[in-house]
C-alpha cells in the first residue's frame, strides 16, 4: 500500500530479458539503502518487489502483463521514474490509498503554464472516465493528485486534468512532462468499489447475469 507521496526521483540503471519480461535495475540512493528481498516498491506508481539491491540500486523483475498495461515497457537506459516505498503501519497517510495496480495509461494532451504552477491534460479510457470525478484523487505515475477538471459526459474522448504545484514539479517526474508522453494511472480504490457493487445492484433478482 502506498500514499502517492513521491520520496525520490530513480533513474533506470539497466534492463535486461527476463523470461518474456524484464529486470530493471533502478538507481534510487534513499529506497535502496535499506531495501530488503521481497518488499514493495512503487516505481512510476508501478508496485515492483525487490529481488536484489546494492547501496544505491535495487532490482525487481517486471512480468509481461504489467509492461503490455503500463508505462514501464517504454522505459530506457537513463529514463527517469517516481520512487515510493510501502507506507508503513501507523504512518500518516499523506496523499491517498494507492495500490500500485495501475488500471491503465494516459497520454499527456496539453501543458498550460501559470505564475507558479503547471496544468496537465492527460486522456482517459472511456471505461475509466466514470471512475475520475471533479475534486477527486488520482494517481499519475504515481503521484497522488487531486482532479481539478473532466470532460463532460458527451465528450467522445475523455480527459481530465491537474494542477502541479512548485513542490510536486520539482519533486517528481511530472515537471518534465510534455505533450504526447505516455504516464501510468490509477484511479481510486473506493471508485472502483461503488461501480463494482453498482454493477451487481443491476443484476435481475436471482443474482445471475
Amino acid at each position: 500500500m502506498f500514499t502517492g507521496i513521491i520520496e525520490e526521483i530513480g533513474e533506470i540503471a539497466a534492463i535486461a530479458p527476463s523470461g518474456d519480461g524484464w529486470r530493471l535495475t533502478v538507481r534510487a540512493p534513499r529506497a535502496a539503502s535499506d531495501a530488503v528481498h521481497g518488499e514493495s516498491i512503487a516505481v512510476s506508481g508501478v508496485c515492483l518487489t525487490v529481488v536484489g539491491s546494492t547501496a544505491d540500486t535495487f532490482d525487481a523483475d517486471v512480468m509481461k502483463q504489467t509492461l503490455d498495461v503500463s508505462a514501464l515497457g517504454a522505459l530506457d537506459v537513463g529514463s527517469r521514474v517516481n520512487i515510493e516505498k510501502a507506507m508503513p503501519v501507523g504512518a500518516r497517510l499523506g496523499g491517498h490509498i494507492v495500490q500500485g495496480h495501475v488500471d491503465g495509461t494516459g497520454a499527456v494532451l496539453e501543458v498550460r503554464p501559470g505564475d507558479q504552477w503547471r496544468m496537465l491534460r492527460i486522456s482517459l479510457r472511456a471505461d475509466l472516465a466514470a471512475l475520475v470525478v471533479d475534486k477527486g484523487s488520482i494517481s499519475v505515475a504515481g503521484t497522488s493528485l487531486t482532479v481539478s477538471a473532466v470532460s463532460d459526459v458527451a465528450e467522445p474522448d475523455a480527459w481530465f486534468e491537474v494542477s502541479l504545484i512548485p513542490e510536486t514539479l520539482e519533486a517528481t517526474i511530472l515537471g518534465a512532462l510534455t505533450p504526447g508522453d505516455v504516464v501510468n494511472l490509477e484511479t481510486d480504490i473506493l471508485a472502483r468499489h461503488v461501480e463494482r457493487l453498482l454493477a451487481f445492484r443491476t443484476l435481475p433478482e436471482g443474482g445471475s447475469r
